[in-house]
């Protein structure tokens, strides 16, 4: 009897840094997915502490060429934690599918001698994985989509695609670091952008003002008031008013920008996270507003990642979302702090298959390419 089902483990850190979290997941022949269990394993403080710096340009070569090396190693650990968790042997896994740690992004091509591109940095070297772990890995995604002329982003789309149906009338709206929007809806082919700020201001202030890496169950907000002219001074940065496709990162939403809109900033530290977090959720309504409602017919809003677990933030996207109802993935049947990790699995299956994974409609690029590059155990 042939095997209807692959077992895959999918590993994922995103641009708040804290760590590696890898989804234990079948993937079925009809791309359906059943989770096992799940590991996150955090960052050593050091290392985290290096990577935020090679995310906003302070870093040597030397750095990125360790922390390559480093976050390979961290994450290689992370799955063999996994597979000693659920009692399993490498050869029971199929594949690994990595999306890697992002460093540096740059969506919008630079020319130097005549060469014209953008580019992108995600490290945590396959060779590294796949050598420690025995096991096949799938990891280097966005490159090969950059190469197609796209931006490397946003990728979680094409999953979301299979996991929520394309003509669904829904948003599937991740806010992690940044936020970004997959747009499913009868009237529109799938199309997806990055909204802008995320959860990264929320953090940082967090953690200058409070010691703490994130504002849990929204504490901070909770005891704060919205200082209308500091955000509106907040919602004009020129992201916001950039059409789709586009994506942005750190290399624009990070520490400096967070201390050059100190300058405008109310003087109550909890005021400055509420109003952050209000930003948040205006920049993400306002991308709707301008990018998305003349386009799709929208009937719910999916929210996902961190940002589902604010209940301040919450609370204000369904304000400016009104009676579109504003749900969680936990509502469809899918993990929150999973589903980027599930989004991989799936993607990594395509490659492992030859398939293209790949919306050009939502990175920009000239056509459907099969993205991830492979580093065999053997």
């Amino acid at each position: 009897m042939n095997k209807n089902f692959y077992t895959v483990i999918s590993m994922m850190s995103g641009t708040s840094m804290d760590g590696t979290d890898a989804c234990l997941v079948k993937l079925f022949d009809d791309f359906s997915q059943e989770v096992i269990s799940s590991h996150t394993l955090e960052y050593p403080e050091e290392l985290r502490t290096k990577l935020l710096n090679a995310a906003v340009n302070n870093a040597t070569t030397s750095d990125i060429c360790f922390l390559n090396f480093a976050v390979g190693e961290h994450f290689a650990k992370c799955a063999n934690e996994l597979v000693k968790k659920v009692g399993l042997n490498s050869e029971d896994i199929d594949f690994i599918s990595t999306h890697g740690q992002t460093v540096y992004h740059i969506p919008t091509p630079i020319e130097c001698g005549g060469i014209k591109t953008a580019s992108t940095l995600q490290i945590g070297d396959i060779s590294v994985i796949s050598e420690k772990t025995g096991i096949l890995t799938i990891g280097d995604f966005r490159t090969k989509d950059i190469a197609a002329g796209g931006q490397g982003a946003p990728l979680v789309p094409f999953a979301d695609k299979i996991l929520f149906g394309k003509n669904s009338n829904l948003c599937i709206q991740n806010i992690g670091g940044i936020s970004n929007v997959t747009v499913l809806s009868e009237t529109c082919p799938v199309f997806a952008f990055d909204n802008g700020v995320g959860n990264m201001l929320i953090d940082y202030f967090s953690n200058k003002f409070f010691s703490s890496q994130y504002d849990k169950d929204g504490n901070f907000a909770k005891q704060g008031k919205i200082d209308e002219k500091w955000l509106e001074y907040l919602i004009q940065d020129e992201y916001y008013s950039l059409k789709p496709p586009k994506t942005t990162g750190r290399e624009h939403f990070n520490d400096e920008y967070a201390e050059k809109i100190l300058n405008n900033a109310p003087e109550n530290k909890y005021d400055i996270i509420r109003t952050v977090t209000e930003l948040t959720a205006k920049v993400i309504y306002d991308s709707y507003v301008n990018f998305v409602f003349p386009r799709a017919k929208v009937e719910g809003v999916v929210i996902g990642g961190g940002g589902a677990y604010n209940p301040v933030l919450m609370a204000s996207l369904q304000k400016y979302f009104d009676k579109i109802p504003v749900k969680t993935h936990k509502d469809y049947g899918i993990n929150d702090k999973l589903k980027e990790a599930i989004a991989f699995a799936i993607l990594g299956l395509h490659t492992y298959l030859k398939k293209p994974n790949n919306i050009p409609e939502c990175t920009g690029a000239s056509r459907p390419v099969v993205m991830g590059k492979i580093s065999y155990p053997d």
